[in-house]
C-alpha cells in the first residue's frame, strides 16, 4: 500500500515546487494583465 503512495509522494514534491515556481514567475511573466490583486 505504502509503494506506489512512496512514488506518489516524490512527484508531489516535484510537482509541488515546479507550482510554487510557476506561482512567482507568473505574475511577473504576465506584468499584472490580471489587474495585481496580490499587489507587490
Amino acid at each position: 500500500m505504502y509503494g506506489v503512495f512512496g512514488a506518489y509522494t516524490k512527484w508531489a514534491v516535484v510537482f509541488l515546487i515546479i507550482f510554487v515556481l510557476f506561482f512567482l514567475f507568473v505574475p511577473d511573466y504576465q506584468g499584472g494583465q490580471q489587474g495585481g490583486g496580490c499587489g507587490c
